[in-house]
């Protein structure tokens, strides 16, 4: 078994996989700036965290594994060059696993894109893990109803659960994995299934040149990948080269009917694939499910004979996730940073709550993105009745001349800009809100402990 030591252990991706380390028995330490509640889940698997970086944490013999956050100046990246340490990026390491996986008989299904993919591969998790059929996976988000982001299982075990055609499935056969394109290392994988929910120009710190940039990466991804499966109603999906296999609402080999708000039909080539039912809100958990739906069935489940693990999926943590309540007073948080997002979150909130009832608090994830998608945000917060915008979280990158959250927010309506911390957010932010209102966090940053400081 080997050794491994992880720089900036606690984020939702690294402490997926070192958690899914432990699990296959190997030694595993690593550091970061503050505990938090995953770096407490490592600790109690065996893990050794420190808080703080320091040279001191960098054990002998190690494998180092750093995110694209971690600078060449981080004194654990410094030692690991002293000592003559390899040091791999996130995603290396999650290129061995899925390839360790594969050569152990596992079926590699790679949910990505620009939106859904934290829910596509959550939901095709806890689907297969609840079928029995012990899935391995490595996901950004935490699955509440199973209260992990990564599992790892053993090589294939024949069961007698019947799934497909009479035939036993085997058990273990899977392997799950979202796929971050955000720094272009999804060229790196070689997914039996590669899943692409949708393109949208985003990232523009890495894709400099906006949308042909994210298309010739996504053009390399899949001619590394067996089967390809798109959202044949987005626009973006359009540029992509490739013989795929579809899903949408529209023309596609898979399309859903929805029959009231929680059952779908699913069609497969125009014929019954089978009736479901879900909990998740909103027209872009319709496009999610049927992401999930045609991977699985694709990868040889009889999705008829699990449709009703898909129902008690609640949706994954920070994706419209209540937090809490107080003086009749709900609050949300959720993940949105891009104006897309953001409008499928506030669109189900006030589908559920109504408009007048939303108050949404955004919280800018990085300048450049601000700076890049200024408008498309602009248009973003038509289903809400109030809106909230709180400092940019600058996500280590520096300032933009003219580019700040109280410029931005003197150009929307029924909108106020609130300096400070989450605390001081709060602090202003609670006296205004009466029974009746919905809050909802939106961003990538801080933003999550906003329901934390509001009810506490």
């Amino acid at each position: 078994m080997g050794k491994y030591h992880f720089i900036a252990i606690g984020g939702i991706g690294m402490s997926g996989l070192a958690k899914y380390l432990l699990e296959d028995g190997h030694t595993v330490s690593g550091s970061d700036i503050a505990d938090s509640k995953y770096i407490d889940k490592l600790r109690e698997m065996g893990a050794e965290v420190n808080v703080g970086h320091s040279a001191n944490n960098v054990p002998e013999g190690a494998i180092v594994i750093k995110s694209t956050a971690i600078r060449d100046n981080n004194p654990e990246v410094i030692r690991a060059k002293e000592l003559g340490l390899p040091i791999y990026h996130r995603s290396d390491l999650l290129k061995e696993i899925a390839a360790t996986a594969q050569k152990d008989g596992k079926c590699f299904i790679g949910f990505s894109g620009t939106h859904g993919k934290t829910t596509t591969s959550g939901l095709a998790s806890y689907v297969l893990d609840k079928a029995g059929l012990e899935p391995s996976f490595v996901d950004g988000g935490i699955i509440p109803e199973l209260n992990t982001n990564a599992q790892h299982r053993g090589k294939c075990i024949q069961t007698d659960l019947k799934l497909q055609d009479g035939c036993p499935v085997e058990c273990g056969k899977f392997f799950i994995a979202e796929l971050d394109e955000s720094d272009g290392t999804i060229v790196k994988y070689s997914p039996d299934i590669l899943v692409i929910n949708n393109l949208e120009e985003d990232h523009i710190d890495f894709y400099k040149n906006g949308m042909p940039d994210l298309v010739k990466t996504f053009n390399q991804a899949i001619s590394q990948s067996k089967k390809v499966i798109v959202n044949n109603d987005n626009e973006g999906v359009k540029l992509l080269n490739g013989d795929f296999i579809t899903f949408g609402l529209k023309e596609a080999d898979y399309t859903a009917k929805s029959i009231d708000n929680e059952t779908l039909e699913i069609y497969h080539l125009g014929g019954l694939l089978t009736t479901l039912k879900i909990q998740l809100a909103g027209i872009h958990n319709v496009y999610n499910t049927l992401a999930v739906v045609a991977a699985l069935n694709e990868a040889g489940v009889n999705v008829k004979s699990i449709a009703q693990h898909f129902y008690p999926f609640t949706g994954m943590g920070r994706r419209f996730q209540k937090v809490g309540e107080f003086d009749g007073i709900q609050v949300f948080d959720d993940y949105a940073h891009h104006p897309t997002e953001i409008k499928a979150a506030l669109q189900a909130a006030a589908s559920k709550f109504g408009k007048e009832n939303v108050i949404a608090v955004f919280q800018p994830h990085r300048f450049t993105r601000l700076q890049a998608l200024w408008n498309e945000f602009k248009t973003s917060f038509e289903n809400a009745g109030r809106v909230i915008v709180t400092d940019v979280y600058a996500a280590s990158e520096d300032p933009i001349e003219g580019v700040n959250s109280e410029k931005f927010a003197t150009e929307l309506q029924n909108c106020e800009y609130i300096s400070g911390n989450m605390q001081e957010v709060a602090q202003k932010l609670k006296p205004a809100l009466k029974s009746g209102n919905v809050v909802v966090g939106l961003g990538a940053g801080t933003i999550t402990n906003l329901g934390k400081e509001l009810i506490h």
